[in-house]
């Protein structure tokens, strides 16, 4: 995935983990872990008692009242998740340094997000991405099929490989058996994600990702210590070779440019200009139309806010390279036989998997090198990046479903409705992501890999072109857009089968994939997928009538100062998220609870957020503590606010060039 994480998909690799590498914690080691545990309940409970969660603003957008620092957090710690610390040090030991690029490219995606992307949906006034097609294009169509794909994504993708990494390493380290240990995650997660909403998420997050930065900065040092520090990587990892290797093949060897960012067009695994514009169209996708994230940012109490967070996030993204790619390298420069190792009988009784054991990389550096305490440390550093990532996605996830699904179906649903079954819909996502484990468990780590790969590559594109010509080129209209959306999908679905029966050969067997597949880099693919989706939009757009422009005021990068009444284009059905007056005192409010003792229903209209007074609320814009509607839509700064986000961003983009010129 994109930013970081087309790679994801390698963590599952390790799916078979031999025991032969698990380790027994300690008793400071547990104590450590039961730490971690009280404090992050501590805090999201604090934050979900503090939340305003009676309404559809407060309980899917914080009620608009974030600062910058949890927003920034919060983006660090959706995006990564357990698997990206098995896959990314796994591809980083298999290959280099270039996959750290994944990670720098979302610094100027994350820039875009702040000043381009956040401004419109901002003035657009909306909650879901969506819901924003729907108000820019007019229709249901186009924003039922988003909502639809996006929620496929999340089960099939981020929720199923998430959980399966993390709690792969729960049974790997404690001994667990893989639903035991699943099973208490998704329900601590649950708790103060369905109590909370978008605020407790935020909150714990925040407090995660200090969590996942300190713990990985420790086995940086460790490891850099333990292998001679760069200077010492530079010099063991290319000659990492393990002992048995496969008769007449180069596949024990590193690669001669694993220490270069920037590599051949044509020989290069991750090409250069795929590196640079490929990826920037996935990682558009990610960082700029998908739910996870840019709920986040709307949750902002202002847009100053929300580029501040954008910046600590692009901040934050600068680390992983570091503490989790560079660590890989070590890890297999320490143990060339076990992590480099290429013979499939070898691979099979060190790691249970034929395909290569590269993914082992995180865990085998933990086991080896991290002393009594720090080893619960690094548990607690993969259940941070676990819960933080499934939290993230079962609130993104319930919002798509019940404001742009479950509204549809009941357009005069109540705010107390759509909050219940808000909560509801994280319940069954735990469900569908406990029945889903067999599945990732049958699946073979190659397999499982290409999958994912496909998805994003192939799906991407095509949702990124729609959201950046809709926000450009006003002259974009519905028919455009769906046809071109649609076009792409099939298109990159095509692709996307081919590499799931074709599957990448292992060392010493021949290629036998189509050209399609074997010639045409899935980066380069991305790109080829955006053209041809923005050519099919820019034709059936222009042959279609065009939308007027009265429909079109704050809906686009050109309209979004625009202070005049916009038309909505948005059938009769109440558009989510744009009341916020409370209906929970109506006569049928406390229907079917009447009969239970009056703690039992206090509880239950606890968590499902009826009747709940808002303490600590940060914005005075409303008497329920909510930034009023001009607020709200607002998109002025403080002039002081506004430069130093400015001069951040400037920062923050000249560190990035000279890192990358400097690994180039």
């Amino acid at each position: 995935m994109p930013a970081g994480h087309t790679d994801v998909g390698s963590m599952a690799s390790s799916a078979t983990m031999s025991p032969s590498i698990s380790f027994h914690l300690d008793a400071l080691d547990i104590a450590v872990v039961v730490i971690y545990f009280i404090v992050v309940m501590a805090v999201g409970i604090w934050s979900s008692c503090r939340a305003n969660r009676s309404s559809v603003r407060g309980y899917f957008l914080a009620g608009r009242s974030m600062s910058w620092w949890p927003i920034g957090s919060s983006l660090m710690s959706s995006n990564v998740g357990s698997g990206l610390f098995i896959g990314l040090a796994g591809t980083g030991a298999a290959g280099g340094i270039a996959v750290g690029g994944f990670e720098w490219n979302a610094t100027w995606v994350l820039l875009a997000l702040g000043w381009i992307f956040v401004p419109v949906y901002i003035s657009a006034g909306v909650v879901t991405m969506p819901e924003y097609l729907a108000k820019r294009f007019g229709g249901q169509r186009i924003r039922l099929c988003m909502s639809v794909l996006s929620l496929v994504l999340y089960i099939l993708t981020k929720i199923s490989t998430d959980i399966f990494s993390g709690a792969l390493f729960i049974q790997v380290s404690l001994g667990w058996d893989l639903y035991l240990s699943t099973g208490i995650l998704l329900a601590i997660t649950a708790v103060y994600t369905v109590a909370g909403g978008l605020t407790a998420v935020m909150y714990t997050d925040a407090l995660q990702t200090v969590v996942m930065v300190a713990g990985a900065f420790a086995l940086m040092f460790i490891a850099f210590a333990e292998v001679g520090w760069y200077e010492g990587l530079l010099s063991r990892y290319p000659s990492a070779v393990p002992n048995v290797t496969v008769a007449n093949t180069t596949c024990h060897w590193t690669r001669s440019d694993a220490f270069h960012l920037l590599r051949d067009p044509i020989s290069g695994d991750i090409p250069w200009p795929g590196l640079l514009f490929g990826l920037t169209v996935l990682s558009t996708w990610v960082w700029c139309t998908d739910q996870v994230i840019v709920q986040r940012t709307l949750s902002a109490k202002s847009l100053s806010h929300a580029k501040g967070g954008c910046i600590l996030g692009g901040y934050l993204k600068v680390l992983p390279m570091f503490f989790i790619v560079m660590p890989g390298m070590i890890s297999r420069a320490l143990f060339p036989n076990e992590v480099g190792c290429v013979d499939p009988a070898v691979c099979q009784s060190v790691c249970g998997t034929a395909v290569g054991c590269s993914n082992i990389a995180y865990p085998k550096l933990v086991v080896e090198l991290m002393p009594m305490g720090l080893r619960g440390l690094m548990l607690a550093v993969m259940l941070a990046a676990l819960m933080s990532s499934l939290t993230s996605i079962f609130n993104s996830s319930s919002t798509l479903f019940t404001l742009d699904l479950y509204n549809r179906a009941r357009p005069r649903a109540t705010e107390k409705e759509l909050m219940v079954v808000g909560r509801l819909f994280i319940l069954a996502m735990v469900c569908v992501s406990l029945a889903w484990i067999p599945v990732i468990q049958k699946a073979s780590s190659g397999r499982l890999f290409d999958y994912i790969q496909s998805v994003t590559s192939c799906l991407a594109p095509p949702i990124t072109a729609v959201f950046m010509m809709a926000i450009f080129w006003p002259r974009v209209n519905e028919q455009g857009a769906f046809w071109g959306l649609l076009t792409g999908l099939i298109v990159g679905a095509v692709r996307m089968v081919l590499e799931f029966i074709y599957t990448v050969p292992s060392c010493g067997h021949e290629d036998l994939r189509p050209p399609l597949i074997a010639k045409v880099h899935y980066l380069y693919f991305a790109l080829i997928l955006l053209v041809l989706t923005c050519l099919v939009i820019t034709a059936v757009s222009l042959a279609t009538l065009p939308i007027p422009e009265a429909h079109l005021h704050r809906l686009t990068w050109w309209t979004r100062h625009s202070q005049e009444h916009c038309v909505d284009l948005v059938s009769p059905w109440r558009a989510s998220g744009t009341s916020d007056s409370s209906t929970f005192t109506d006569s049928g409010s406390n229907k079917g609870t009447n009969n239970l003792p009056l703690w039992c229903r206090t509880v239950i209209n606890w968590i499902c957020g009826q009747n709940v007074p808002v303490s600590g609320s940060v914005s005075a814009g409303s008497p329920d503590g909510q930034a009023t509607d001009m607020e709200v839509f607002s998109l002025k700064e403080n002039p002081l606010a506004r430069n130093l986000c400015n001069v951040n961003a400037i920062i923050l983009l000249t560190i990035n060039v000279f890192l990358w010129g400097y690994f180039s």
